[in-house]
């Protein structure tokens, strides 16, 4: 009788033991079993691998998509070789089969492509308005009609590949031309490009020796926006990193001392609610954020403001911070920012612009304007991915006194800024953020600003204003539409109200609100279920369910908006 470690089972065993429950010892043997032909090889592989082994089918699709036979190289060690060429079947494969492991380079070649064709097929039907914007579930019955639980043994190759398919087919089209649902929308082919090589690199952003192009890239970048602000010569700091909350949590670190203090930002819609989050958690406490009154459009009070830092101020308390805000979420506002600045130099007060939304406009010759003022600001937060279209996700904080973050966020640690080494220590970045590690945000902005030029940023930009002039031109006095506020929007926000025929004879009562109240939502659950467009709703102070309309994918087209009000109308003409 063979002994252990030798015999059949021995064959491909890299310990040697030839143990037939070892992974790597099937898997070898299927590689043998493929050169049989006739679906023997087949058979034979599943045989090896044992049927008992193989994983139920979990979050892929019940019928396989595509051909998972390949051509690959030999297992020798010879380069080039005349070895003849295997089969390549995903089936008897692992992750450890692709590189590094030994001649892994075909099957890795191989397992990326059609990896690729996965991604290019969802690109193009992303951009193909017969196909749905979202294929809807339910959370249990997605979670009932596939198995998505983390297992002890790996998958094969094939079911990884189904897994991506699966993820894909209930993932939301946000570069469909008729997504609308959020301010981030779109998808931008240079920008996907970019973000693929990104994540090919898996480099940090800390510092200098492990991302010396992407440093210098972001050095350019933020300076090139400081620019376009209005801060003499793109003078200033800053650094691309996660959101609102994140920036206000830095803004008030610069700032905050050793007694009680407030945030002073606007109200309602003028401020986002990462700015309580940010107080929160720098254990100041919600109660310190001063909400500041706004107008009808959801723009700040200049003398509410004032007032109330008087108001603080008398009580013994110092407010330290005004956010304004340049584009806010709901309403699209714009603050007064050249009356605010006014008021923060009075009272020597940092000002903060969340222009988050609204940064993009800066690109437009047209509408940059709506940020008058936003060059006195000491800060400034902008966000590539919204309005300019950058893959998510693309964050800036722009502050206008250079080395502030450094002095504030500089730890020392020495085991990464080593302070003797050869080269510029101002390019070592990670000792100025709250964070050390930082993700590389910044190649898609720099690679699609090189792609479109200003001029191209600025065309798709007048572009989605131009749309939204045009939706709030088509239904300002359409039968069964109410505008939220009165006047053109200033931004792409259209705030508007469908109101069914059942509802337009209506006296304007309390039974007709709590009626209007569930129209929205209504209209909302059956465009996800017939999966042809989206739209975000909300209400606000004492206002009902309304539609908050918002364009920012280039894609988009007149077309696009006449079906978005023919689809509300029939979607909620029997409510």
């Amino acid at each position: 009788m063979a002994s252990t470690g030798s015999g059949f089972w021995s064959f491909g065993s890299e310990d040697g033991s030839g143990d037939p429950e070892n992974p790597s010892t099937a898997r070898a043997w299927c590689q043998v079993a493929q050169k049989f032909t006739g679906g023997i090889g087949n058979k034979l592989c599943a045989l090896l691998y044992g049927d008992a082994e193989k994983p139920m089918e979990t979050g892929g699709e019940k019928e396989t998509q595509g051909s998972t036979e390949k051509k690959a190289v030999c297992t020798c060690n010879q380069k080039p070789c005349s070895c003849p060429k295997v089969d390549l079947n995903y089936a008897c494969l692992h992750s450890t089969d692709l590189l590094p492991a030994c001649n892994g380079e075909a099957a890795t070649l191989s397992f990326l492509q059609d990896v690729m064709d996965i991604l290019l097929q969802y690109v193009v039907k992303s951009f193909d308005r017969s196909t749905k914007v979202i294929d809807f579930h339910y959370p249990n019955e997605l979670l009932q009609e596939y198995n998505w639980e983390l297992a002890d043994q790996p998958q094969t190759l094939e079911e990884i590949l189904s897994n991506c398919r699966t993820t894909l087919k209930y993932a939301i089209k946000t570069g469909h031309p008729r997504y609308f649902n959020q301010l981030s929308t779109g998808l931008d082919m240079v920008g996907l490009a970019a973000d693929w090589l990104t994540s090919t690199a898996n480099t940090n952003m800390f510092t200098y020796e492990i991302a010396p192009v992407f440093v210098l890239l972001e050095y350019v970048t933020l300076r090139k926006m400081r620019e376009i602000i209005g801060w003499p010569g793109g003078s200033g700091d800053g650094i691309f990193s996660p959101g609102t909350c994140y920036f206000i949590i830095s803004v008030s670190y610069f700032l905050v001392c050793g007694y009680k203090m407030y945030i002073t930002i606007s109200y309602m819609t003028s401020y986002h609610f990462s700015v309580k989050k940010g107080a929160a958690a720098l254990g100041i406490g919600t109660d310190s954020v001063i909400l500041i009154k706004c107008d009808e459009r959801g723009k700040m009070i200049p003398s509410d403001l004032e007032r109330r830092i008087v108001e603080v101020k008398q009580k013994g308390f110092v407010p330290f911070l005004v956010s304004a805000t340049a584009g806010t979420t709901v309403y699209g506002a714009f603050d007064p920012l050249p009356a605010i600045a006014d008021i923060c130099k009075k009272y020597k007060i940092w000002m903060h612009v969340d222009a988050a939304w609204g940064g993009g406009l800066l690109m437009s010759r047209k509408h940059k304007w709506k940020l008058n003022g936003v060059e006195r600001a000491n800060s400034v937060t902008w966000n590539p991915h919204k309005m300019m279209g950058v893959p998510l996700q693309c964050s800036a904080l722009l502050v206008r006194e250079e080395g502030l973050m450094q002095s504030c966020n500089q730890m020392h640690a020495s085991y990464l800024f080593q302070q003797d080494k050869h080269y510029d220590l101002s390019y070592d970045t990670g000792d100025k953020a709250l964070q050390c590690g930082r993700h590389v945000d910044v190649f898609k902005l720099w690679l699609m600003w090189r792609a479109k030029g200003t001029i191209g940023f600025e065309a798709q930009v007048d572009k989605c204003l131009e749309l939204a002039e045009y939706l709030y031109n088509l239904i300002k006095n359409r039968e069964g539409y109410k505008m939220v506020f009165d006047g053109k929007p200033q931004h792409t926000n259209v705030c508007f109200w469908y109101i069914p025929p059942s509802l337009r004879h209506m006296e304007d009562n309390e039974e007709r609100m709590s009626r209007l109240l569930k129209v929205a939502p209504v209209i909302k659950a059956r465009m996800m279920e017939y999966g042809t467009t989206m739209v975000s709703y909300q209400p606000l102070g004492d206002k009902v369910n309304f539609f908050r309309m918002v364009i920012s994918n280039p894609a988009a087209t007149h077309q696009d908006i006449d079906f978005l009000i023919e689809e509300i109308e029939r979607l909620g003409q029997d409510l």
